[in-house]
């Protein structure tokens, strides 16, 4: 490819970004526009020679996605600011002797060995890893705190099963 070529794209795909195109969107258009059959690969590789601050990118993109979930949030119940999103208890769900409720993540990562797996911070406070295993097991690792009460499992698997499952 010529360079004046590759510099054309490079430049429409700064344009691009800046405007907030994902780089897929971005590798469709490329193909289409400039007639060129890029991967998903080579234009990332283009897009690493971009003169872009990639870390206040994803700061714009993760402050572009507070309010959404902020706003999902039921108004009486707002999440902590130290709490990421997470499933929440319904209006009248957790007992009313509960220090707080119980926050249950799922990780974008897939851990080895696993096929879900996140963090669950208890209404009482201690905190865990969890793991559903291939077979379909739950498990708790890494217990921070007192162990879980019985309520805690029980808030605990009925927001896992929101977070997995949406809120069936």
């Amino acid at each position: 490819m010529d360079k004046a070529l590759e510099n054309e794209i490079k430049a429409y795909m700064a344009d691009r970004i800046a405007q907030g195109v994902s780089l897929s969107d971005i590798q469709t258009e490329v193909n289409e526009k400039f007639s060129q059959k890029y991967t998903y690969m080579d234009i990332r590789i283009l897009a690493s020679a971009l003169d872009i601050d990639w870390e206040a990118k994803g700061k714009e993109k993760k402050a572009e996605e507070k309010p959404a979930q902020e706003s999902a949030a039921a108004p009486e119940e707002a999440p902590a600011a130290e709490e990421p999103a997470a499933a929440e208890e319904p209006a009248g769900g957790a007992p009313n002797g509960a220090a707080g409720k119980t926050v249950v993540e799922v990780s974008k990562l897939m851990r080895p060995g696993t096929a879900l797996s996140g963090t669950v911070k208890f209404a009482s406070g201690s905190t865990a890893d969890w793991y559903i295993d291939q077979t379909g097991r739950l498990g708790l690792e890494n217990l921070q705190g007192d162990r879980p009460t019985q309520e805690d499992i029980r808030q605990f698997q009925t927001e896992l099963e929101r977070a997995v499952y949406g809120g069936r």
